[in-house]
């Protein structure tokens, strides 16, 4: 641990760019994520198998003029798992465990900036978020029959905007923790009200009122730019509702943590 820490702090104080600290910081995580087999098996495995289990639910909806197929359904909401467990689940252990460790603490003496520290620290869980991303949907096309986008734009803009906004809303969980099995914890909430508000469910098959609520949680912007962009059906102005809502999640993300996040442990 110390090792590789302060192989880390060696090579970033030899760097003098962001993008060069950056680099070196999430080479030193990738390391030290590697050597954690849990949170590796959680942010690799899980994503990649939970949805596929789940399919006899998702045969069982009535979609029929939706516009939705099986494969339009599971698609999205697969990568949807993958940012909550590759991403936001894996990170909130991630930023817990450095802040105990006092790795955040020592980081900040030298001459990374804390957003560089954050967003170093977060590339290698954000980088495998990205390639489950791209397997899930080269799997989905081949097993589901799920076809290619219909408007691809939409579904790019749907996973760049997850992946910046679930590495925020980590670093705000990891806030409220006093341990790294606190921060598991504090993380459960989020992870199961969007796992069954945005996952399987598309709003298209939900009740009015209960959609209306549903639509506000933070990976529900993400999976409908996602599965509007594959299905085709996605109007400009509903585009627009759920970039508006994911930007609003984002920023409010970003506030939290400029104003909470903790870089040193509780006493």
């Amino acid at each position: 641990m110390t090792a590789v820490t302060n192989g880390g702090a060696a090579t970033t104080a030899g760097t003098t760019t962001p993008v060069g600290r950056m680099a070196a910081l999430a080479r030193a995580e990738m390391t030290l994520l590697g050597r954690t087999k849990a949170t590796l098996f959680a942010a690799l495995f899980v994503p990649l198998v939970l949805p596929f289990s789940l399919r006899s639910t998702v045969d069982q909806m009535d979609l029929d003029g939706t516009g939705l197929s099986v494969g339009s359904v599971i698609l999205p909401s697969a990568i949807g798992f993958s940012l909550l467990f590759a991403v936001y689940s894996s990170l909130v252990s991630v930023y817990a465990a450095r802040r105990e460790e006092l790795v955040l603490k020592r980081l900040r003496t030298g001459e990374l900036r804390d957003t560089e520290i954050l967003a170093g620290a977060a590339l290698p869980s954000v980088a495998i978020g990205l390639v489950q991303s791209v397997v899930l949907s080269v799997a989905c096309i081949a097993l589901l029959d799920a076809g290619a986008p219909r408007a691809p734009h939409y579904a790019v803009l749907g996973l760049l905007l997850g992946l910046v906004m679930w590495p925020a809303l980590a670093a705000v969980t990891s806030s409220f923790s006093k341990s790294v099995e606190g921060a598991q914890v504090a993380a459960m909430p989020l992870v199961i009200v969007s796992m069954i508000g945005s996952g399987f469910v598309p709003l298209e098959v939900m009740p009015d009122r209960l959609a209306s609520v549903v639509e506000l949680l933070p990976l529900t912007p993400v999976v409908t730019l996602i599965r509007g962009g594959w299905a085709g059906h996605l109007s400009a102005y509903d585009a627009l509702g759920a970039v508006a809502t994911g930007v609003a999640w984002t920023v409010l993300a970003l506030f939290a943590v400029r104003r909470w996040f903790r870089w040193e442990p509780r006493r």
